[in-house]
């Protein structure tokens, strides 16, 4: 039954589209949702989740998150004056999230014109879950997985 319920996941993965991973026992996922480039710089959100699937408690746990990455030549800050080289990854605070990537990006502070619903992925996961008799477990990192 498991091999049925994962089958079930990978389809909802490659649907996306986005390749699933796995490394003992965790699986991943992660794929951009929205990029922005300017001159010499490139920012891009993605969304990554990650589930492990514990066969004796007949449980899914479930974690994701909402990064932002970038990387290029900055026109200087307030901390370091002239030009550099920068790269930075941000995470979203904790808990599932609900909504579209407008009221996501707002904690970058940026604005992406992209519409993208995690929730559908997080329920579709959670619905294939429950039809094969799993409980599903949303927890708020990767570390209790």
């Amino acid at each position: 039954m498991i091999y049925m319920l994962f089958d079930d996941i990978k389809t909802i993965v490659v649907a996306i589209p986005a390749q699933l991973k796995e490394k003992n026992g965790l699986y991943s996922f992660e794929f951009i949702v929205a990029e922005r480039k300017a001159f010499l710089s490139t920012k891009k959100l993605s969304y990554r989740a990650a589930f492990r699937i514990d066969q004796g408690k007949r449980e899914l746990r479930f974690t994701e998150m909402l990064k932002e990455s970038g990387s290029g030549i900055s026109s200087g800050s307030d901390t370091s004056p002239g030009f550099g080289f920068k790269v930075e990854t941000y995470k979203t605070g904790a808990g599932p999230r609900e909504g579209g990537i407008a009221e996501q990006s707002s904690l970058f502070g940026k604005q992406y014109s992209y519409s993208f619903d995690y929730s559908k992925i997080r329920n579709a996961i959670e619905t294939a879950a429950l039809n094969f008799g799993y409980n599903f477990k949303y927890q708020l990192t990767e570390m209790g997985l």
